[in-house]
């Protein structure tokens, strides 16, 4: 894999309203914790899978504005990439974000695959995003 330069801090200027990405992802992570941790009924394993990728998906893109830079798409093997571009190759969580993307092949219309998440998934899928929001939190200072 190819990793591609990134300038130096000093010469990153930063996309408007990063904290507000930031701000949303660890809403919608909170959400669905708590809502699994409590069993709630209007939350079926999918809309908490729903709902931890789209935290995923804001933090990394909250991590990716405030240096400057965006995602080709939202793919989590996008997000990964355009992480490792920052931070460099990180082989065990690259197979976190592949499981993440294994349950919804949605690009193409011909192939469409959605998976639920069984009770163990969500577990699993619940500490990537945990692991994604503890990972790039140190980066997101003002």
């Amino acid at each position: 894999m190819n990793i591609i330069q990134i300038d130096s801090a000093e010469n990153i200027i930063s996309i408007d309203n990063w904290q507000e990405y930031r701000r949303d992802g660890e809403q919608f992570l909170r959400t669905a914790s708590a809502a699994h941790e409590q069993q709630k009924k209007a939350f079926s394993p999918d809309t908490i899978y729903n709902l931890t990728c789209m935290g995923i998906e804001k933090i990394v893109m909250a991590f990716l504005m405030h240096r400057g830079d965006l995602a080709e798409n939202h793919t989590m093997g996008d997000l990964l990439r355009a992480i490792e571009q920052h931070l460099g190759p990180n082989p065990g969580f690259a197979q976190k974000m592949q499981f993440l993307d294994s349950f919804q092949e949605i690009c193409d219309l011909d192939t469409y695959n959605v998976q639920t998440p069984t009770a163990t998934d969500i577990e699993t899928i619940l500490a990537i995003g945990e692991e994604v929001r503890e990972m790039l939190t140190p980066y997101l200072t003002n």
